[in-house]
């Protein structure tokens, strides 16, 4: 038997305290249908994973049972309930805002918090040294000399007055410096004058999901700074989701100082192929699927630039189903992928919807514009033994753009 709620025991300002810092949204506009919970992908894999149950305990004031809901770090914030809410209720926005208000630092789940401090110590999430940050960029450097047979290639850095500057994820510079390699020339094929900072460079930002506004700005306004100082016409996100979402939130919410555009990488490439300047010399032949990364697609609105540029240089391109605004998150978002004492859940469970998407696309090469994605597909891939190969847009289409021709 259902137990009974108590009027008593409900909290009316608990749900005033969450309206307040939401802005204008009315929780008057939930119709408590359940179309949140039927379109979340995961409602029918967790036991107790309902938006809506978890929206009526904070519009009745049931403070307690709401801020112990598992639903409050459990959720991939990705926003596919508000897809089918008919009244647009933007359920992960009220979750970003019960992380960052009700809970302190010292408890939230998994080293979400640890990377957060560590970018606002050192100014990157990967805590890489400035001596190894340029190392790593020489290192780049010398490797694109050789490959590009061009010894005078160098990497525009700190330079003015550019068309944009190119900002990325700390872990291209720790961890995976070949993806930063293959953007970088995917760059010099296109001929784009922009530039790179030698001071801040890291578009990442984990507080995004820890909803801590203060931190979340503190992280991103330097980044913002640097690309005034530089005098770059926009700012350039590498394929990474949530530094995306991120750069764009903040600036939208935050930022009031000269204003500039913020544009995904893949919309940048689309462009450069539709006028020309990036042109293809042949196609990849194996079968290529996309996976849309939610912060990037569903939130902010990059549906079609990056199959725009995979179809240009994929002769076997098999988009997913669902796709774009509808397609399924990969159940490593939200801050998931930082918390491991729900791997068992972010991946057996969470996973397995990915994992039947990809393997009904029959396609051997997954493009995941994220980094976010990347791990979970790769752990996904590993769990399912989907034995397809995970890979960003520009790694897959590096080498099958037209270099400039060598000057004798």
């Amino acid at each position: 038997m259902t137990e009974a709620i108590l009027a008593a025991n409900l909290n009316p300002g608990f749900r005033a305290e969450v309206q307040g810092l939401i802005g204008n949204f009315d929780f008057g506009n939930c119709l408590a249908c359940g179309m949140c919970t039927a379109g979340c992908p995961y409602s029918d894999l967790i036991p107790g994973h309902d938006p809506r149950k978890f929206l009526r305990k904070l519009i009745l004031g049931m403070r307690e049972e709401a801020l112990n809901d598992p639903y409050v770090w459990l959720c991939n914030m990705c926003e596919r309930c508000t897809v089918e809410c008919p009244m647009q209720v933007n359920i992960a926005n009220i979750v970003r805002a019960v992380r960052g208000n009700f809970y302190d630092r010292s408890v939230i789940p998994g080293f979400l918090q640890k990377v957060v401090q560590e970018q606002l110590d050192t100014g990157n999430q990967m805590s890489v040294s400035q001596e190894d940050y340029i190392e790593t960029l020489e290192w780049i450097e010398e490797e694109l000399q050789e490959e590009l047979e061009d010894p005078n290639y160098k990497i525009p850095l700190d330079k003015e007055d550019t068309d944009f500057m190119f900002a990325f994820n700390a872990r291209e510079i720790k961890y995976y410096p070949a993806d930063l390699q293959a953007i970088l020339k995917v760059f010099y094929a296109a001929g784009f004058n922009y530039t790179i900072s030698s001071k801040k460079w890291d578009a990442t930002n984990l507080a995004l999901f820890t909803g801590i506004d203060e931190d979340f700005y503190n992280i991103q306004r330097p980044l913002f700074e640097e690309v005034v100082r530089l005098r770059a016409k926009e700012l350039i996100v590498t394929e990474c989701g949530h530094a995306f979402r991120s750069c764009r939130l903040a600036y939208r919410k935050f930022w009031q100082g000269k204003t500039f555009p913020i544009r995904h990488i893949l919309q940048l490439l689309n462009e450069a192929l539709n006028d020309g300047r990036l042109q293809v010399k042949s196609k990849v032949t194996e079968p290529v699927t996309y996976h849309d990364p939610c912060n990037a697609v569903r939130k902010e609105g990059v549906f079609e630039e990056g199959r725009n540029v995979l179809k240009s240089f994929c002769a076997d391109f098999r988009d997913m189903n669902p796709n774009k605004k509808f397609n399924y998150c990969c159940g490593g978002g939200g801050g998931l992928i930082a918390m491991p004492e729900f791997t068992d859940i972010r991946v057996r469970i969470k996973g397995q919807r990915k994992a039947d998407q990809v393997r009904a696309t029959g396609a051997k090469v997954v493009a995941v514009p994220c980094h976010n994605c990347m791990d979970q597909f790769n752990d996904i891939t590993k769990k399912f033994e989907l034995g397809t190969k995970n890979k960003h847009v520009c790694t897959i289409i590096q080498d099958h753009v037209v270099l400039p021709e060598k000057k004798d």
